[in-house]
Parts: structure tokens; C-alpha cells; sequence
């Protein structure tokens, strides 16, 4: 294994891929220092004397500006960098792409959901939508009267353990004994499920719907419009109060506009136009079940893999991500735009500094200008706000050696393969175009992200992480991807492939990436089952159109 990585010809840090000591003679690309101090893995060091002022390179790119002068060997950090970027401008050249082989994918299908109109599912699903926060209560409701009884729902360990400590209590045991319980419940199995062909009963509870501005309830029926319809959805219930601005029409008229060919049942409950509490939720609760039966008569059958809208995504990243995992998803992300299909790259607050290149990669001049007006409202929206791209990376990316956004964003971009970009898509629209990268506006949070993605139309997820992050989506399939094999060992309840092997060596990107591919398929096919999944970490956060990073 090799002690340290030039990522790019260009560049003038080096990464540490373990630990090194002071003192210790480091090579790299033919050159050679001692380091000036420890450097940890994940790290980076200068591989030339810098003077203050002096520019950072990374990532063939620009990353970061010395604060002060840096000796040849000496740490790269928040102490003597800050984040800096180049400048531009739109499309400013042709981009020439060769795909990868994909000969052995050819033909091969997945197992998936058909719909009238679209792609086809990888999963199958009901959702429940509350229009506005005031429904959350009824939603609960819902929740608690069908998962269960449906098979869909199962004991918490924490549940049991909690009710072993009540036990004890009740026993008399002395606080010693209280104190000394261990948790080692495992989840209760769940119930065989009623519908054998529906994935789960979704609840998409949300703090949104009035009390903002008029955008904020069009942003917000924008998105649930794009859940309806989603390729992983097989139909829906939305709950209204009825006086708040995410109004019924609202949502119906996002619909007409957005997805005129929708052919799934959508049932629609007004609070403020039912007899009571009680028979409103009789009523939706009934119908749902019926039309759930009705759902669970469609089965699996094979699709082209070009139907795959793969949403790149990472969390929790650290300085190894934009060298294992990110990269290797790039490929895979690389394969399946030579196979037809559609990878969707987002966290727009992530791509400062890569922006020429993106637009470059642009198939028309119009796409590129599209992006750089969605980059430079979002950035003058966070510097309105006293805040700005730069302040993107979170403590735990600063402490991995994620230090400026900078160097985050150049290796958060290697998720997005090296495919043309066909498509450059604002918060909510649906994603059209296959055969290419799409880019999709997002914030920098996760789980915004995520939602967003899903919102959107993607069926797949691939998610990045190096210190450990366990998010998931309702609707879409998420698989976690590790960027260092200690993450891999110490949390595989979360980490669905590990990527590690690319650090020490043992295995190249590109193989990596193909075997990924595998694990998607797999997994829109219902072979495989994400840990996201299996955890119920159905996270749904809107984004409220405001400065997130």
C-alpha cells in the first residue's frame, strides 16, 4: 500500500493515506520531502513551499489560498488555507466523451415494476401525504392503524429493552441492576405481509404547507406531485386540513402541469369538508386497502437497464471520498449513462470550483447558462444571508480533511462520472433525459438532498460516506457506500459496499464502479435488500427555498 497520492498531475498537496510521522521521507510522482509534522491520514501536505496568497491546487482545480507561507512537508489546514475558486463562465469548449466498454451489460434487464407511463419502479410503494403540518397528527393515525396490521412494521430492540428495564422496576431490582441491562433484544419479525407485492406504506410526514410564502406551498406541491408520481409509486393519499396555502388545486394543478399522463390512484381527504375526525380517517383508511389490493396485483417483470434513474449522492464525506467511493460511483454512474440510463448529480453548494468543467461538459450553450444562473442565485441567496458556499463543509469534514469547499466539491464531483451533461434541472423538476449526466439543484444537507432526488423521479440511490451517515428515503432505494474499510467494519448495520480496497490498493475505480453495478441491479430487482431499508430510514425533509448549505 502506498503511504500518499497526487491526486492530479497538477496538484501541489498530497494526500497522506495513513498516518505519517514527522520527519519521514515521503515520495510521490518522482519527487520526495521530509514532512515537517505529523500527518494524518485523509490529510494533505504542501509538495512545494507556498507564500501567502499563494493558490491551492487539488484536483487538477483550484481549492484554496494560503493565509500564510507553507513549507515543502508541512499540513494543509484551516490554519494556513481558506477556500478559494477559479472563475466561470459558461460553455467555453467542445467536450469530447469515449463510454466505457459496457459489452457484458448488454441485454441484461432488472426486475422491475412497469408503469403506463416512464421508467419503469424498483420498488413498489403506497404513499400517504399530508398537504400541511396541521395533518400530521391524522397521519399518525394512519401509520399506527395500517403498518402493523399490514406486516410492515415489527418490535424496536429498543422497544423490548425499554420494556425489560419496566419489568425489572416492577420486580424490585435494585438500581445496580438497572443500570447494568443490556441491550440485546433483537427487532421482533414482522408480520407476514398482507400485500406480497407492495414494498411498504409510506408516510411522508412534513413540517410545510402554510405559514411561508406562496413559493414555499408551490416548492412544496411541486415536490409531493413529483412523489405521486414517482416510478416507485404505485398510488397515494393526501390528507388536507383545507385552509392552508399548499392548497388541493395547487397540488392538482402541479400535477396537470408536470405529469398530465398520471394513471394511479389518487385519493384525496379535506378535513374542513368531512363530518368528523373519525370518519375522514375511516374513510381514507378503507380506501386505501382497497386500492392497495387492487396494487398488489402487479408483479415484477424484466426492464431495460437504460429505465434506471440513479440519483449520486454523499454525506458524512471525508477525505478519502473523492478518491475511493465518489470515484467509483463516477464510473458506475459512467456505465449506466453508456447503458441508456440516467445518473442525477445535486448539492449544488458542493460543485463550487468545478463549475468550467460542468459547463463544459454541457451539450449546449443553453444548458451551461442554465447552470450558472442556478450556481450564482444560490450563492448570492447564502451571501444576502452573511454566509456563502465556503462555509459548506461541516466540523466533522474539516476534522477528515475536507478544509476548504473547495477541496470538497472537487472530489464531491467525481460522483458525477465523466458523461456528457444533458440535462440542468431546478428544485423539483422531473428529470427527463437518459443517456447522460443530469445535474439537479439541491441544497448541500443531506437529507434535503435526498428528498429532492427522489422528488424528482429517481429510483435508485447511491450514497456516500466516510465517517458514517444513515440516511435513506421512503420511496427510493438507498445503498451506503463506504470510502474506507474501517467505516465498513466498525458500522455494517448502515454500509452496504465498501470501497476501501481502492485506498489500499487492492482493487482499481474501475472495478470497483463495475461491481457497484451489479449491487444496482441487483437491488432494483429486489434481490437485495439496502440496510437503509431494512433500518426504516425513511427520511423526508423539503426544502424550504431558503440559504441551506
Amino acid at each position: 500500500m502506498s503511504s500518499t497520492l497526487q491526486v492530479h498531475s497538477a496538484d501541489d498537496v498530497i494526500v497522506a493515506l495513513r498516518d505519517l510521522d514527522a520527519g519521514a521521507t515521503v515520495t510521490w510522482g518522482g519527487q520526495s520531502c521530509a514532512l515537517r509534522e505529523k500527518i494524518p491520514a485523509k490529510q494533505k501536505f504542501a509538495a512545494q513551499d507556498f507564500a501567502s496568497g499563494d493558490l491551492i491546487t487539488m484536483y487538477g482545480v483550484t481549492v484554496g489560498r494560503a493565509t500564510q507561507p507553507i513549507p515543502q512537508g508541512a499540513l494543509i489546514h484551516t490554519h494556513n488555507v481558506v477556500h478559494a475558486t477559479a472563475a466561470f463562465s459558461g460553455k467555453q469548449r467542445d467536450y469530447s466523451w469515449t463510454p466505457p466498454d459496457v459489452s457484458k451489460w448488454q441485454g441484461r434487464a432488472f426486475n422491475g415494476f412497469k408503469r403506463p407511463h416512464g421508467p419503469a419502479g424498483t420498488a413498489n410503494h403506497w404513499v400517504v401525504i399530508p398537504l400541511v403540518f396541521c395533518e400530521n397528527r391524522n397521519l399518525a393515525f394512519m401509520r399506527e392503524a395500517l403498518t402493523r396490521s399490514l406486516g410492515y412494521g415489527k418490535t424496536s430492540p429498543y422497544e423490548q429493552f425499554a420494556r425489560h428495564l419496566v419489568d425489572l422496576r416492577r420486580e424490585g431490582a435494585s438500581r445496580a441492576r438497572i443500570e447494568a441491562a443490556m441491550l440485546e433484544a433483537e427487532s421482533s419479525v414482522p408480520a407476514s405481509r398482507v400485500f406480497k407485492n407492495i414494498d411498504g406504506v409510506k408516510f411522508l410526514e412534513h413540517g410545510l404547507g402554510c405559514g411561508g410564502t406562496r413559493q414555499d406551498a408551490q416548492a412544496l406541491c411541486r415536490l409531493l406531485a413529483g412523489y405521486i408520481h414517482h416510478p416507485n409509486v404505485a398510488g397515494a393519499t393526501v390528507l388536507s386540513l383545507g385552509c392552508q396555502h399548499a392548497q388541493v388545486s395547487l397540488l392538482e394543478q402541479e400535477l396537470a402541469t408536470l405529469y398530465p399522463k398520471l394513471e394511479k390512484p389518487l385519493l384525496i381527504y379535506e378535513q374542513q369538508k368531512c363530518k368528523s375526525e373519525r370518519d375522514m380517517i375511516a374513510d381514507a383508511i378503507r380506501e386505501t386497502f382497497l386500492h392497495l389490493t387492487t396494487a398488489n396485483e402487479q408483479t415484477r417483470e424484466p426492464c431495460p437497464l437504460s429505465d434506471l434513474i440513479m440519483a449520486v449522492e454523499c454525506g458524512g464525506s471525508d477525505g478519502f471520498s473523492g478518491i475511493s467511493a465518489n470515484p467509483a460511483i463516477g464510473h458506475t454512474a459512467d456505465l449506466l449513462s453508456a447503458l441508456g440510463g440516467a445518473p442525477v448529480l445535486s448539492e449544488f453548494p458542493e460543485l463550487c470550483g468545478v463549475e468550467q468543467s460542468l459547463c463544459d461538459r454541457c451539450i449546449s450553450a443553453e444548458l451551461a447558462d442554465k447552470f450558472v444562473h442556478l450556481m450564482r442565485a444560490y450563492e448570492n441567496a447564502a451571501k444576502a444571508c452573511g454566509s456563502g458556499f465556503d462555509a459548506n463543509p461541516s466540523p466533522g469534514n474539516i476534522r477528515d480533511g475536507l478544509i476548504t469547499d473547495g477541496i470538497k466539491s472537487a472530489g464531491a464531483a467525481k460522483k458525477g462520472g465523466t458523461a456528457p451533461v444533458v440535462d440542468v434541472l431546478d428544485y423539483g423538476e422531473p428529470i427527463r433525459r437518459r443517456g447522460g449526466l443530469t445535474l439537479y439543484c439541491t441544497p448541500g444537507n443531506d437529507v434535503e438532498s435526498t428528498t429532492a432526488l427522489a422528488g424528482g423521479g429517481c429510483t435508485m440511490m447511491l450514497f456516500t460516506t466516510g465517517l458514517g451517515t444513515p440516511t435513506g428515503n421512503p420511496v427510493c432505494p438507498t445503498l451506503k457506500i463506504a470510502t474506507n474499510s474501517a467505516l465498513a467494519r466498525r458500522m455494517p448495520d448502515i454500509i452496504d459496499f465498501d470501497t476501501g480496497p481502492i485506498i489500499t490498493g487492492e482493487k482499481t475505480v474501475g472495478q470497483m464502479g463495475e461491481e457497484m453495478l451489479e449491487l444496482v441491479i441487483a437491488t432494483a430487482s429486489g434481490d437485495y435488500t439496502p440496510k437503509a431499508v431494512t433500518l426504516g430510514q425513511d427520511d423526508f425533509l423539503p426544502w424550504k427555498r431558503g440559504v441551506s448549505l
